[in-house]
């Protein structure tokens, strides 16, 4: 395996790690998908989108190893609140604990006779040599009044997609990876970016 082959995955959430990996693996063959080093910086992730953020933990993970490098950003859109929380999903409540962004979530649609929303996912990827490329899908629904279902992580017990009868939390991991925001945006950025990776 060369360098020319090596992709980093740019984040330290040890649920998106499994769950890209169990995406991305059947899609790279021939390609070594590398976890963030221990010693990479955390970037500051003040993008006013999905795709600047997805952009600056990718940039920041070339930065650090040399690599070419994908990231995402990702979270939940609600209509009522105007897209709330958006990029701030994971820092909702101030915590950055999942039940306690989970149950503000739900605390501010209270009485909301729209529960319209949606996870949003941006997918990129950065090259030493400059080369950047993004792509950003959403996988629309409702979120529930109340938390269904053990899986998942994040939102997943109190968002149900419209192309499911359960929430996100209630899907295999396979259903789940079939049809997601994150499955979305990464099958739609990496033709072109191993294209890229292998003429690069």
């Amino acid at each position: 395996m060369t360098g020319a082959r090596t992709l980093i995955l740019a984040t330290r959430n040890a649920h998106k790690v499994v769950e890209l990996q169990a995406i991305l693996g059947p899609l790279l063959a021939g390609v070594e998908l590398r976890a963030l080093p221990d010693g990479a910086p955390d970037p500051v992730e003040d993008g006013a989108t999905f795709a600047e953020n997805a952009l600056i933990k990718a940039r920041s993970a070339v930065a650090a190893t040399g690599l070419p490098a994908i990231a995402d950003d990702s979270g939940i859109s609600a209509d009522a609140l105007g897209g709330a929380p958006g990029i701030n999903s994971a820092r909702y409540a101030g915590t950055r604990d999942d039940r306690d962004n989970l149950e503000l979530l739900l605390a501010n649609l209270v009485g909301a006779a729209d529960r319209r929303a949606s996870f949003v996912c941006a997918a990129a990827y950065v090259h030493p040599d400059g080369t950047e490329l993004v792509e950003v899908r959403e996988w629309p629904g409702r979120v529930l009044e109340a938390p269904a279902g053990e899986g998942g992580f994040g939102y997943d017990p109190v968002f149900q997609p419209d192309d499911a009868p359960v929430s996100a939390a209630e899907l295999s991991p396979a259903e789940k990876n079939a049809r997601s925001h994150r499955t979305q945006a990464f099958t739609a950025l990496l033709p072109a970016a191993l294209a890229h990776l292998g003429g690069a």
